[in-house]
């Protein structure tokens, strides 16, 4: 019985310590980096490994993902994305933007640009995809 005032000394001071956990999360940003690198850059590599002969560019040597802005932005349906941009490069030169979109780390969901619209990154895999309305963009203030 002596013991138990030392033991909850002991627990109220471990309930003060920070907790791990909150260290491990990813950051907003590296998890979009990481759902791009899945989501698209992996199935992308993959399908052109598959690729023998054809008439398209060939692939690049190497991509790299860029979160372009580090805070969480809100689109037209109030939903947080982040844009990011992907480079390639071929031999020794690196290409900007060569696929510019944004990731909805909430849901998962990548959409990439073509043009003025934004489709989902399915586009990018050979996929019939039409635009999608209001993502990827940040409503205009009044």
């Amino acid at each position: 019985m002596k013991y138990l005032p030392v033991f909850s000394w002991c627990l109220l001071a471990l309930s003060f310590v920070p907790s791990r956990a909150s260290a491990d999360d990813p950051s907003p940003v590296e998890r979009a980096r990481r759902q791009v690198e899945v989501g698209l850059l992996e199935p992308l590599a993959a399908r052109e490994s598959k690729r023998r002969f054809s008439r398209e560019r060939p692939p690049p040597h190497e991509r790299r993902v860029r979160v372009t802005d580090s805070a969480l932005v809100r689109d037209a349906h109030g939903r947080e994305f982040l844009p990011f941009a992907v480079d390639i490069r071929y031999a020794a030169d690196w290409q900007a933007n060569d696929i510019v979109g944004c990731a909805y780390p909430e849901n998962g969901k990548l959409f990439v640009k073509r043009g003025d619209a934004y489709f989902p990154a399915a586009l990018m895999l050979g996929k019939e995809t039409e635009p999608v309305a209001g993502v990827c963009r940040v409503p205009a203030r009044s």
